[in-house]
């Protein structure tokens, strides 16, 4: 897989199309889950894009921290149907933690994982910070990675 990172800015117009598609496949058809997909933040993410020859097959998005925010995050984490049990996701994953901890040197990542990820997400030393609680009709928890020293 090939992996593209870039800010919105730096997205061509059918990029920004492609990821949207994916976005609103996977999280509002699929999981049957009607939200504001499209919620103004975009702007300020990185855009992770994983590629398999031209079709996006796995997409994050990555915040670093900001007045809103104390922690580097990940979210959208998705891979789409068609190249999921390939280790995508864990490839995606662990492209995602190395560009914020070696591209943008953040020591701690924290994520709103959907719960039924929790084995997934914690083989990457995530932890549970929160309760499980009721997120667009999904069972969620806070999670936090503190990088690890070498």
């Amino acid at each position: 897989m090939k992996w593209v990172k870039k800010t919105f800015s730096e997205l061509h117009t059918q990029e920004l199309y492609d990821i949207l598609q994916a976005r609103v496949n996977v999280f509002v058809f699929e999981q049957n889950c009607p939200y504001e997909e499209v919620d103004g933040k975009d702007q300020e993410a990185i855009h992770l894009v994983g590629y398999v020859g031209d079709e996006l097959a796995a997409y994050s998005r990555l915040f670093l921290p900001s007045a809103e925010r104390e922690h580097a995050s990940i979210g959208r984490v998705l891979v789409k149907k068609e190249w999921r049990g390939s280790e995508s996701g864990k490839e995606l994953m662990r492209q995602s933690i190395h560009v914020l901890e070696e591209d943008y040197s953040q020591q701690t990542i924290q994520i709103q994982a959907q719960f039924y990820l929790d084995r997934f997400y914690r083989s990457f030393d995530f932890t549970p910070i929160s309760e499980v609680y009721l997120l667009d009709d999904i069972d969620h928890v806070d999670m936090l990675r503190t990088k690890r020293s070498k």
